[in-house]
C-alpha cells in the first residue's frame, strides 16, 4: 500500500497537469484550424472539426492587411526590450551591491512605476510627448515602453545580482575596478539568464500591447499589429477566417522567442529565487 501511494500521487499530478496543459492549448488549437478552413466551412457549430483541406485564403488575407503592422512591432519592440533591459540591468545591479542612503527608498518608489495603471496618465502622457514633439512618432512609443519597463526590469536583475556572492565585487573593488567596471567585467557577463527573462518578459509585454500603441500613434499606417488585429472586427460582418489567421500571426513570435529562450527564462528565474 505504501509503495503504491507515491505512483498514485505522480498520476494524479500528471491528470492535474494535463487537464490544465489542455485547457490552455484548446484556443490556441481553434485558432490554428480556423485559420486553415474557408470561410463557408467557418461556424459555431463545426467550430471544433478539423479543416477539409489546407486553405491559405485566411493566412493571405490576414497577412495583406497586417503585415506593415508587424514590421511596426518589430520596429518598436526590438530597441524597446533592448534598452529597458540594460537599463534594469544596470539599476538592479547599483541596487544590489551598491548600497547607499536612501536606497532602499529609492528602490521602492521605482517599483511603483510596476502598479502605475496606463489609463491613469494617458492624458500627461500624450501631453508630455506633445511638448517634446515625439507624439506619434515610434521614437515617442519607444521611451514610453522602455520607461514603463524600467520598473520590472529592474526588480529581475536587482533579484539575480542579490544572488551574486559579495566576494566577487570587493576583490573587483580592491584591484581598482569602479561602478562601471565591476558592472562591465563582473556582472554583465554573469548575468545572460536574467537578460533571457527581462528579454522575454519586455518582449511579450510591449508586442502585446494594444491601448499605448493605440493612443500613442494616431496615423493607422504606424500603428503596431495588435491594433491592426483589433480593427479586422467589422462592426456588421467579420471573416472569422481572416481574423483568427491574424491573431496567430501576431502570436507567433512571442511563442517563437519564449520556446528559443525558455531555458534562459527557467535559469534566471530559479537564480534570483536564492537569495533577495
Amino acid at each position: 500500500m505504501n509503495r503504491s501511494t507515491p505512483y498514485l500521487s505522480d498520476a494524479i499530478r500528471f491528470i492535474i497537469l494535463a487537464f490544465f496543459a489542455i485547457y490552455f492549448i484548446m484556443p490556441i488549437y481553434l485558432l490554428a484550424i480556423t485559420s486553415f478552413k474557408p470561410f463557408e466551412d467557418i461556424s459555431f457549430a463545426t467550430m471544433w472539426n478539423l479543416p477539409k483541406g489546407f486553405y491559405l485564403d485566411g493566412i493571405t488575407q490576414a497577412w495583406t492587411y497586417v503585415s506593415q503592422n508587424f514590421m511596426n512591432s518589430i520596429i518598436v519592440t526590438l530597441p524597446a526590450s533592448l534598452l529597458s533591459s540594460i537599463l534594469g540591468s544596470f539599476n538592479g545591479y547599483l541596487f544590489a551591491k551598491w548600497r547607499f542612503p536612501g536606497s532602499r527608498w529609492l528602490f521602492l518608489m521605482v517599483l511603483f512605476g510596476i502598479f502605475l495603471p496606463y489609463q491613469g496618465i494617458l492624458i500627461p502622457l500624450v501631453q508630455v510627448l506633445g511638448a517634446l514633439d515625439l507624439y506619434g512618432k515610434y521614437a515617442g512609443l519607444i521611451i514610453v515602453h522602455i520607461v514603463f519597463g524600467i520598473p520590472i526590469t529592474t526588480l529581475i536583475f536587482r533579484g539575480y545580482y542579490s544572488a551574486v556572492p559579495d566576494e566577487l565585487v570587493d576583490a573587483a573593488r580592491i584591484d581598482g575596478a569602479g561602478v562601471l567596471g565591476v558592472f562591465r567585467h563582473i556582472m554583465l557577463p554573469l548575468a545572460m539568464p536574467a537578460f533571457g527573462v527581462s528579454m522575454i518578459w519586455q518582449f511579450t509585454s510591449i508586442w502585446n500591447d494594444y491601448l499605448i500603441g493605440l493612443v500613442i500613434l494616431s496615423n493607422p499606417d504606424m500603428r503596431t499589429v495588435m491594433v491592426a488585429v483589433k480593427n479586422l472586427t467589422g462592426s456588421f460582418f467579420t471573416n472569422y477566417g481572416a481574423q483568427m489567421a491574424a491573431a496567430l500571426i501576431a502570436a507567433s513570435p512571442t511563442i517563437i522567442i519564449y520556446l528559443l529562450l525558455s531555458r534562459l527564462f527557467h535559469r534566471g528565474l530559479l537564480a534570483g529565487s536564492v537569495k533577495g
